[in-house]
């Protein structure tokens, strides 16, 4: 990708929709997955992308990831103008607000690298045929080691479906859920990412997982006794004999799985 940053922001405006707490779960798992590159990292800058039409996830990120690094950074990033004017009114040291889009500009001396690129329900106004190559461009803009997350969750954050890429491209694939509001695991196909959403039909792998998940999940109603926890781990326990799961108890305990993109990558 050129040097030069564009004369407009990439993009378009998003809806907006932002409430608080609505990325818990996704930024949770980041602290654990990026905990080590956000350690050892030499500028720990994270960047909240499409925030929306209010400051809360960049505010709220920022907390998450100074119980790993205190002196993190986020950068929240915004095409639409009067949200950066909004969220200017919130900054303080190690967080800050700046006017763009998927070319990520960051505040700062030199060419800048963020650990961490978040878009939540950013791309899901978009074609699917635009994705691979936003998420190509937001890749070329981690730092070794960084992460892009995108994904999608509805407005109150309970039910999450994220991608993890890293510079090379797309790694995995996480389910994130309050168990006590899941009725089965299918139901997470709404909040699907946008390369992955019109995917799930039958001869694709997605809806393959998603059928032997709801499978597992009802294999596993005896478990529900003892709560739904213990019902989605024995569940993740048998999904495990035929899907590749990356993670183990200690996320599943969580209402969190997650899959090796590959196993789910549309054909």
């Amino acid at each position: 990708m050129s040097s030069r940053t564009p004369s407009r922001p990439l993009g378009t405006v998003t809806r907006g929709t932002t409430n608080p707490n609505r990325l818990r779960r996704m930024d949770r798992w980041i602290v654990a997955a990026l905990g080590r590159e956000l350690r050892r990292s030499d500028d720990p800058v994270a960047v909240d992308l499409g925030y929306g039409a209010a400051p809360w996830t960049a505010v709220e990120l920022l907390g998450r990831l100074r119980t790993v690094r205190a002196d993190a950074e986020v950068v929240g990033v915004e095409i639409d103008p009067e949200r950066v004017a909004r969220g200017r009114a919130y900054e303080r040291p190690g967080l800050h607000f700046a006017h763009g889009g998927f070319e990520v500009p960051l505040p700062g001396p030199g060419a800048r690298a963020p650990v961490l690129i978040r878009a939540a329900n950013v791309l899901r106004q978009y074609e699917e045929a635009e994705v691979a190559a936003v998420w190509e461009r937001l890749c070329a803009r981690l730092a070794p080691g960084g992460l892009l997350v995108e994904g999608t969750c509805d407005e109150i954050g309970r039910r999450h479906v994220w991608v993890a890429l890293g510079p090379a491209g797309p790694r995995t694939v996480t389910f994130a859920t309050r168990l006590g509001s899941l009725d089965r695991p299918s139901d997470l196909a709404e909040r699907l990412p946008k390369a992955l959403i019109h995917r799930n039909v039958p001869g694709e792998a997605v809806h393959a997982f998603l059928s032997d998940f709801d499978r597992a999940w009802a294999a596993s109603a005896p478990y529900g006794a003892l709560g739904a926890r213990q019902r989605w781990i024995r569940s993740a326990r048998l999904l495990a004999t035929d899907w590749p799961l990356t993670d183990g108890p200690a996320r599943w305990r969580q209402g969190e799985l997650t899959v090796r993109w590959e196993a789910l990558a549309p054909r």
